[in-house]
């Protein structure tokens, strides 16, 4: 579900024509890592659970480091997209016409390229010192949630203003300002991407509290069924976001309606 959800999201945002191609490329890095997730991660997560359950204990040596080490950068990878549309949809409000000018498809590009460095280096550090993962996401998960947290809430306020402004008929003052705000289309567009940060805390949520109270040591029966159901629902993330993309952005919506269309008129009859 995973794999065919994403692919469906992937070949229907080259089709939308409503996003920024500097958002659009956000959600393609957000929709690889889920790609990615169903391609690679759960592959290599049976992997490592069947070898416990048939004690093939080389196999698992080399099983559990490759799980966490693609695990862990694409949730690293996520997380600072995420960020990221929050950040890029704030400067969209703020910035107006400057907008296209301040965030051009280049400077998202070598933002996306240090995400996937960043977190790839800091997941291959888990084979030199498997705390040097856990500290950066310490400071990382902090950081991204306070980021997201604070960018949707100066929308929020700023939104709340100019639908004052609207009802109240309040024009622009001074000559030069930016053109009115579509704000029912804005609306939309960050609606849709807040949905997909919920369901990502949400889906991380568990994974984090029961990681942050439990050792490293603590091999109980009990507590691993824990972690791996906590794993489960991280993975669930990856099947959800294409939900939410169809459910929220209507011409996401079309464009899968188009591409389911168009490949089953490919099939032989």
């Amino acid at each position: 579900t995973a794999v065919l959800g994403n692919i469906l999201i992937l070949v229907a945002l080259r089709k939308v024509s409503s996003l920024h191609p500097p958002s659009k490329l956000l959600f393609r890095c957000l929709t690889t890592t889920d790609l990615c997730v169903g391609l690679i991660t759960e592959p290599l997560s049976i992997v490592y659970w069947m070898s416990l359950a048939y004690e093939k204990w080389e196999l698992c040596r080399y099983a559990y480091p490759s799980y966490f080490i693609v695990s862990y950068t694409l949730s690293s990878v996520s997380l600072l997209t995420m960020s990221a549309i929050s950040v890029d949809r704030l400067l969209a409000l703020l910035l107006r016409l400057r907008y296209r000018q301040v965030v051009t498809l280049w400077r998202t590009y070598v933002m996306v390229v240090t995400f996937w460095v960043i977190s790839a280096i800091v997941s291959l550090l888990f084979l030199l010192n498997p705390l040097i993962p856990t500290w950066y996401g310490y400071i990382i998960i902090p950081l991204s949630l306070v980021t997201s947290v604070t960018s949707y809430t100066k929308i929020f306020l700023k939104l709340r203003h100019l639908q004052t402004q609207v009802q109240r008929h309040v024009q622009p003052e001074k000559p030069g300002q930016p053109a009115p705000l579509n704000i029912e289309g804005y609306r939309k567009v960050v609606s849709s991407a807040l949905w997909v940060q919920c369901a990502l805390v949400l889906c991380y949520l568990p994974y984090c509290i029961i990681r942050a109270s439990v050792s490293y040591e603590n091999t109980r029966p009990s507590t691993v069924f824990l972690m791996g159901v906590a794993s489960t629902l991280i993975f669930f993330n990856s099947t959800l976001n294409p939900i939410l993309y169809c459910w929220k952005i209507s011409e996401v919506k079309q464009a899968v309606k188009e591409t389911i269309r168009e490949a089953l008129c490919c099939l032989p009859s």
